[in-house]
């Protein structure tokens, strides 16, 4: 087993996550590589020593250079927010490491592309964190759509609602809204939330090639929280938009952090020639079904209980009917990750993969503004 030291970037929600991929991977995977939680960096010194002590990081860094710069890390884990993605990870690549990022890939497609290119001209394994793609029932449903289960599919509809910044105090910027801040967010929910959407879409479904979008803005300023001014919101708070697929589908994709009532709803919907699938966060554990062929008498919708060992990397966890949750996520494309590492069959999305992603958001948001239809570039 070779050993493999991780530097991560960000105390953060998101940093929790990854650095609990990081620990139990070994537990119920087997890997070539054995991760070493060899740094953690955040530029606050006292939440990085926390974060260590309770993580097992070896050490801390306060500045992100230095950890990229220092020999003895060979991944690079960016869990920061998303206005120093392009910077951190061009660093990295230059530095030759390997580097997990999480999603959006960037600001807009002109930074993604800039990464792309510097991953690739490093030739350094690298990775997006779309965590969705590894419910084991939304990796189910990829399998049936491959196998042609479906057949020709007409229609894809996702939505993904939450609650929690309706209030007209809540502040913008600093550690815990940052979301909320465009100039370090980029967007609002379409970035955030739709973004996730796309990329499990554009996976399931192939290339999204024209959009038409709304987007709107509920409360136009609040105060900062890092100046203590109030200052313009320049995030959408809500986006809803139709999309064509170049497989000839349709699709709506919905989001909103003003919906009461909602915390994380996410569920997308495929509709196919011969059968459907839904998928619901809230019971991400089940995969509904409706099979069109079945005998007249029968013909109805299913609930796939995806725990059996036979389905996506359920072998690995408990017996059969006990569930897992949304942390397994992050094992999984972890493992995924380790794997292509060291077959050289690149674990997706990769950069280039997440930048298809990117391209659709900035679509989606030049929409919002124009009010037309937007042509999706294509990643070159």
């Amino acid at each position: 087993m070779k050993t493999l030291n991780v530097g991560l970037l960000g105390c953060g929600f998101m940093g929790r996550t990854h650095a609990n991929a990081y620990r139990r991977l070994p537990n119920f995977f087997d890997s070539e590589y054995q991760p070493v939680l060899k740094a953690i960096g955040d530029v606050n010194a006292e939440k990085a020593k926390a974060f260590a002590q309770r993580w097992g990081f070896e050490s801390i860094e306060t500045d992100w250079r230095k950890l990229v710069e220092r020999e003895d890390i060979d991944l690079v884990d960016i869990c920061l927010p998303n206005n120093v993605h392009a910077e951190v990870a061009i660093a990295a690549a230059k530095a030759g490491k390997m580097i997990i990022c999480e999603k959006p890939l960037a600001m807009n497609g002109q930074q993604g592309a800039l990464m792309v290119k510097a991953v690739e001209k490093a030739g350094v394994p690298n990775f997006i964190s779309y965590n969705y793609r590894r419910f084991p029932a939304v990796t189910l449903a990829k399998k049936l759509i491959d196998e042609g289960k479906l057949g020709r599919v007409f229609h894809y509809r996702a939505k993904f609602l939450q609650d929690w910044t309706i209030s007209k105090d809540l502040p913008q910027g600093g550690d815990a809204l940052w979301r909320l801040d465009v100039k370090v967010a980029g967007s609002g929910v379409t970035g955030d939330l739709l973004a996730h959407c796309i990329d499990t879409a554009i996976w399931l479904n192939g290339p999204i090639t024209e959009v038409c979008a709304m987007t709107e803005t509920f409360i136009k300023e609040r105060k900062h929280q890092l100046t203590g001014k109030v200052e313009k919101v320049g995030i959408d708070d809500a986006c809803a938009f139709l999309a064509r697929f170049a497989n000839g589908s349709l699709a709506t994709f919905e989001s909103t952090r003003y919906a009461r009532g909602h915390k994380a709803l996410y569920t997308f919907e495929i509709n196919g020639e011969h059968a459907s699938i839904f998928w619901d966060l809230h019971d991400s554990h089940r995969l509904q079904y409706f099979e069109h062929r079945d005998p007249g008498y029968i013909r109805g919708w299913r609930s796939i209980h995806v725990t059996d060992g036979d389905h996506p990397y359920m072998n690995k966890w408990w017996v059969p009917g006990l569930t897992i949750g949304y942390e397994h996520s992050f094992v999984h494309q972890l493992a995924d990750f380790l794997e292509g590492v060291a077959t050289g069959k690149p674990a997706s999305p990769t950069f280039r993969d997440a930048l298809q992603t990117q391209y659709v958001c900035d679509a989606v948001l030049a929409s919002g503004q124009s009010r037309k239809w937007e042509k999706v570039k294509a990643v070159k």
